[in-house]
């Protein structure tokens, strides 16, 4: 086919240089070898078919091709991998695996040259043999938003087979059976192609169509051609702003070149055109002078041209930003966008006292007040670090009277006395303040100017009436210990701060520990009640405090100390803490005495240890050596017997007091010293007084007990003789001892009394008494083996008979054994016969 028109003779010369040949696919059952009608040769990157990959392995995850001038993508499309040449056949197989599953598959593919059959023929017409048949592509486009008339002839399409045959003419792709759909068409038998209706290029830029030529019995005269329809742009579409309102920052006093923000646009031209090419200005500035801001005309990045930028001036700024395609030029198309420029304060700008001098004044002993406010001027933004202020007190305020902080609602400098000032000695202060910012100051500020305020603040300090001043608060006096009572020294010292005076003050005590001392009322001097004893002061301490109360004639009053000193005497001799020693021989051969004394040391140690005026016997046995100066050893000599000494030992302190102190020293056969007081313990029980008047009364309790028991055997109502047949009832004694050389009637013994009260009575051992430790008693029992006679006559008892024989007086003794049987046996109340019951 070929294209006629006005410029056919340059289009038949790109026919022909730029002839395509577009090869058909065609796709066959799985597995099975697909084969393809090319040209004999073919360009790189050339499409040669397409194989449908799924039919036969559609989990393949790995495709492969055995020809590498041919490459296979994944949607199964056969490509060129470069130039090929070939005759008549090529054959290669495309390989599918599936890695998972381990299967793998081919598809045998098959390329042989084109086949054609030319349009209707007669049987017998000879057909003729054409060496080269081809189309003529031209290039055609149309222009953008194009006023007609429609339809509008684009261009002829024509095949060389039109020579010989009838040929219809038809195209396919978007814009005729794809959206946009029946915009273009071709007339059947002319191949005049025509378009219906105006294009936007920015919608469609391109339209791919593809010319069939084919004879009247349907077959191809030539292959399909490829026909591009290019849509020309037409500068038609404004250049616009991403934004409509662009919104940065930039800090004051910025340097020349700092870069604000950037804007941007876009067009929907065809790019790389003039229709795209854009150009941005300022086309206005709010406030209009100074300028201070340019824009790069093909970035669009907007900077400052200007140093001055202030914001306590302007805090902001309103740009009218415009862009312009066709590179600015008059005739091109244009858009505007507003950009606002707010000015970010900086410190640029010192804090600054309104005044350079202030005065205030204040009572004097008056704390945690203010007495003076400073406000100062700041133009940089309010309530920012840039503007808060900080008050520094530079000079004046070296004893800490004064403090100064910022009030951070209205940043003035506050200043307050936080320790009470003293008229009397200072009537006036003067204060030098200064003032910065919290923030930095930028570098430039810093360079150009100072950077802190300074002022000057005299305070004046007003007198007061005060009461009168213990100052200092502890006044030191000596005393030497043990001075006499009444002695009489300077005490506590108060004065009148207005007249520095102590007159007409008068001074009392309040606190004494010990009651030493006696405070004169008026001139406040003290005077020694008692000898003051240095030793006797707990915690042991040479300073001993008395509080003292000074007050004026209108009543206002101060307290103070004072200190009383006491120097020390040598009043104390030095003393050994130890009284009783324990030595082991012969483990231990010697022993450690030590002393102490209560006395300043330059009274004390060195001591001087000596046996004091001992027997010879003590100086034979005993050595006394030096171990230092507190200490001494002392030692026996082996001849020692195990005994307990009493050694008298002196200790003498270096001034010459002594004392001698007698110590107990055992000198004990053992091997550690606790075993020996051990049974020193043991054997010195002694009893006291107490425990011998617990035994006494003991003693005394239990004769009363045995007396009351007797007289309830004698106490009978009616008299009762005592029975004559003894042959059933017996005295039996037991829990005695052998007779003794006591008499029977001794002290211990008791008298019965008869049952008429009469003056006789008999007496015998029936009684307890103490002999040797031990005790004997009688027990009066039924039935025993010893009767009374044989107890009367027994000559190895105390017997009621030999009562009546005895040594005693006869008026103590009168009854007979019978007698005795009677009366014992009418008080027991029992039958003679019943004498052996329980």
């Amino acid at each position: 086919m070929a294209a006629s028109g006005p410029r056919s003779s340059v289009r038949g010369a790109l026919c022909r240089l730029l002839l395509t040949l577009v090869v058909f696919s065609f796709t066959c059952e799985a597995c099975k070898m697909v084969t393809f009608n090319i040209p004999s040769k073919l360009e790189a990157d050339k499409m040669v078919g397409r194989v449908n990959l799924k039919e036969c392995l559609g989990s393949a995850d790995l495709i492969q091709s055995s020809d590498p001038d041919f490459r296979v993508l994944d949607d199964g499309s056969v490509y060129t991998a470069s130039a090929v040449e070939f005759d008549e056949k090529r054959s290669f197989t495309i390989s599918l695996s599936d890695t998972k599953k381990q299967t793998q598959k081919e598809i045998p593919v098959l390329l042989e040259h084109q086949k054609k059959v030319l349009g209707k023929r007669h049987p017998k017409e000879t057909v003729l043999r054409r060496s080269k048949r081809r189309w003529a592509p031209i290039p055609c486009s149309m222009q953008e938003n194009s006023l007609g008339p429609f339809p509008l002839l684009l261009q002829q399409v024509q095949s060389d087979a039109a020579q010989n045959y009838t040929i219809f003419y038809s195209i396919s792709g978007r814009g005729v059976d794809q959206e946009p759909l029946n915009l273009f068409f071709i007339e059947k038998d002319t191949g005049n192609l025509y378009c219906t209706r105006p294009v936007d290029r920015e919608e469609y830029d391109v339209f791919d169509l593809i010319a069939y030529a084919s004879t009247a019995d349907g077959y191809s005269a030539d292959l399909p051609l490829p026909l591009p329809i290019r849509v020309e742009d037409e500068n038609d579409n404004h250049p616009i702003f991403t934004e409509a309102v662009y919104n940065f920052e930039v800090p004051e006093s910025s340097r020349i070149g700092t870069t604000v923000g950037v804007v941007c646009a876009t067009d929907r031209d065809e790019p790389d055109t003039m229709h795209t090419r854009l150009k941005y200005s300022i086309l206005e500035q709010m406030p209009r002078s100074p300028g201070l801001f340019s824009v790069h005309p093909s970035t669009g990045v907007i900077t400052t041209v200007s140093p001055y930028l202030n914001r306590e001036v302007v805090d902001k700024y309103s740009l009218i930003m415009k862009v312009q395609d066709m590179d600015g030029q008059f005739f091109g198309l244009m858009s505007t966008a507003t950009c606002i420029i707010t000015v970010k304060d900086s410190n640029d700008h010192i804090p600054t006292f309104r005044q350079n001098a202030y005065e205030a004044s204040v009572e004097e002993n008056t704390v945690n007040v203010e007495i003076l406010r400073m406000p100062v001027e700041d133009k940089d933004l309010i309530h920012t670090a840039n503007w808060r202020a900080n008050f520094t007190i530079l000079k004046g305020n070296e004893n800490g009277y004064f403090k100064i902080s910022t009030d951070k609602e209205t940043n003035e400098g506050v200043l307050c006395v936080v320790k009470p000032l003293n008229y009397e000695e200072n009537r006036q202060v003067i204060l030098e303040i200064g003032v910065s910012n919290e923030a930095p100051f930028t570098r430039d500020v810093a360079l150009r100017m100072t950077t802190m305020s300074r002022a000057l603040v005299t305070v004046h300090v007003r007198d007061q009436n005060e009461g009168p001043e213990c100052t200092p608060a502890a006044q030191y006096v000596r005393i030497k210990e043990n001075s006499a009572v009444g002695t009489k020294i300077n005490g506590y010292k108060a004065y009148d701060p207005e007249t520095r005076s102590s007159k007409g003050l008068r001074y009392k005590k309040l606190r004494d520990p010990k009651e030493w001392i006696i405070i004169e009322e008026l001139s406040g001097s003290i005077t020694t009640s008692k000898i003051l004893d240095r030793e006797a002061m707990t915690p042991r301490n040479d300073l001993y405090n008395i509080t003292v109360l000074a007050i004026d004639q209108d009543g206002r009053s101060c307290t103070g100390t004072l200190v009383v000193n006491l120097e020390d005497v040598n009043d104390n001799p030095p003393e050994i803490p130890q009284n009783d020693l324990v030595i082991c021989k012969p483990k231990m051969g010697y022993t450690d005495i030590s002393a102490v004394d209560h006395d300043e040391p330059i009274h004390g140690a060195p001591f001087y240890f000596s046996l004091a005026n001992t027997s010879p016997e003590i100086n034979k046995i005993w050595t006394l050596t030096k171990l230092n100066d507190t200490a001494a050893r002392l030692s026996y000599r082996k001849n020692a017997a195990f005994q307990e000494y009493n050694v008298p030992i002196t200790v003498k302190d270096r001034a010459g007091q002594s004392t001698t102190k007698t110590l107990r020293v055992n000198l004990c056969d053992c091997v550690y010293p606790s075993q020996c007081r051990a049974t020193s313990r043991s054997a010195d029980v002694i009893l006291g007084k107490w425990a011998i008047l617990a035994i006494l009364l003991g003693v005394a309790l239990l004769s009363c007990v045995l007396l009351t028991l007797v007289c309830g055997v004698v106490g009978v109502r009616n008299k009762k003789h005592f029975p004559e047949d003894l042959a059933q009832q017996n005295l039996i004694i037991s829990n005695t001892e052998a007779p003794g050389n006591d008499k029977v009637c001794s002290g211990n013994e008791f008298m019965i009394q008869t049952v008429n009260n009469s003056s006789q009575g008999f007496c015998g051992t029936v009684g307890s008494r103490v002999k040797n430790g031990g005790q004997e008693a009688i027990e009066m029992t039924k039935g025993g083996h010893q009767t009374l006679e044989s107890s009367c006559g027994a000559g190895h008892h105390h017997t009621l008979d030999s009562c009546r024989g005895g040594h005693v007086e006869t008026d103590n003794c009168r009854y007979t054994c019978s007698e005795w049987y009677n009366y014992t046996q009418s008080r027991l109340g029992e039958d003679p016969i019943r004498g052996h019951t329980g």
